[in-house]
């Protein structure tokens, strides 16, 4: 059985780990992810990515989210910084000029063998989750921007965590198949200060407690292919 569910109504991309992102129209959905989506990352010297959070592999870099990044039309990745200058990654001043926003030493490397993904190639989160959480945190700014998702669905006359019941079943977006792995668990990167919004702290504590710190799903790509905004989104399965 298939059924319509909704519509793309944003597609995010990120090609440097744990910066801001672009918005984007359309772009290709690759068996890893959406084409050019965390192909970079901030590494310190202790060899740990720098991110939000600090896990085996991942550690905590304040001033990363004052970053953004963006690839032009010739496919190659880019750092903006506060100041509005924007750098290649792969120029060799780059990493001193990320260093100089972060406070250390660092480099700015592409993925090897292990992916840059904390989880699932692709996050998809719905209207009615974000729907959900702004009724309980009617204060706190809950914008998708905290919550990094690639894909924001549109999703008429649902309500609550829609999208955590998809699990384990296939969705139809564009050309592309996804399947819904697991639902997303959030982090310290929902409560942080970024562009316009400020810092959240009761965001987590809220999810903490009302949904085990669930919020969205993960996805894998199970037929590549693109998307679009205002595709139809089918579930199946």
């Amino acid at each position: 059985m298939t059924e319509t569910v909704g519509r793309v109504v944003e597609l995010w991309r990120y090609p440097v780990k744990s910066l801001g992102g672009e918005r984007l129209q359309s772009v290709e959905c690759e068996h890893r992810g959406l084409e050019g989506d965390r192909r970079w990352a901030v590494r310190g010297m202790d060899g740990k990515l720098g991110s939000g959070k600090t896990t085996r592999r991942f550690r905590r870099m304040p001033g990363l989210l004052t970053l953004s990044s963006f690839v032009d039309e010739a496919g190659r990745a880019w750092i903006r910084f506060p100041d509005g200058e924007a750098r290649r990654v792969d120029d060799a001043t780059t990493p001193a000029w990320v260093g100089a926003v972060v406070g250390e030493e660092v480099t700015v490397v592409a993925e090897g063998e292990t992916p840059h993904f904390d989880d699932s190639a692709l996050h998809l989160v719905s209207s009615a989750s974000l729907a959900w959480l702004h009724e309980r945190r009617p204060h706190d700014q809950v914008d998708r921007r905290r919550f990094r998702p690639n894909v924001v669905l549109e999703v008429p006359g649902a309500s609550g965590r829609v999208e955590e019941s998809w699990v384990g079943r296939t969705l139809e977006i564009g050309t592309s198949v996804l399947t819904v792995v697991r639902p997303t668990e959030r982090c310290v990167m929902t409560t942080l200060a970024q562009g316009e919004l400020s810092f959240a702290p009761r965001i987590l504590k809220e999810l903490a407690e009302a949904s085990e710190a669930l919020l969205g799903v993960y996805a894998e790509v199970a037929v590549p292919g693109a998307l679009r905004v205002g595709d139809p989104v089918s579930l199946r399965g």
